[in-house]
C-alpha cells in the first residue's frame, strides 16, 4: 500500500478547518472510508471531490448526516436518469432518419 494515495485527516482537518469527528461521523454513516496508513487515520485521494461536497452540504447548509447521504442518493439518481435520457434520445434518432 503506498502512501502517497491517501490523504491524513488531519491535514483535511485543517485544511477545511473541520473537526475529526466531522469525518469519523462520516465514516460511521458509510459515507466515507477512513483506511489507516503507518497508525494514521487516512483518506483515499479519489475521495477529495465527494468529500468536499459532503463538508459543503454540511456547512454551508448544515444538513446532517443523514441528509447528505439523503442528497447524495439523490443526486446519482439524477444522474443516472440523464444518463438513460441520452440514451434514449440517440435510439429515438434512429427511428426519426
Amino acid at each position: 500500500m503506498t502512501t502517497e494515495i491517501y490523504i491524513p485527516i488531519k491535514t483535511l482537518c485543517s485544511h477545511y478547518k473541520v473537526e475529526t469527528s466531522f469525518f469519523q461521523g462520516l465514516n460511521e454513516y458509510g459515507l466515507i472510508e477512513i483506511t489507516s496508513v503507518e497508525q494514521s487515520p487516512c483518506v483515499h485521494k479519489n475521495n477529495i471531490k465527494g468529500l468536499e461536497a459532503m463538508i459543503r452540504l454540511h456547512h454551508d447548509l448544515d444538513i446532517n448526516f443523514e441528509g447528505i447521504d439523503t442528497v447524495l442518493n439523490l443526486l446519482e439518481k439524477i444522474n443516472d436518469l440523464q444518463e438513460e435520457l441520452v440514451a434514449t434520445k440517440n435510439r429515438l434518432r434512429i427511428f426519426e432518419e
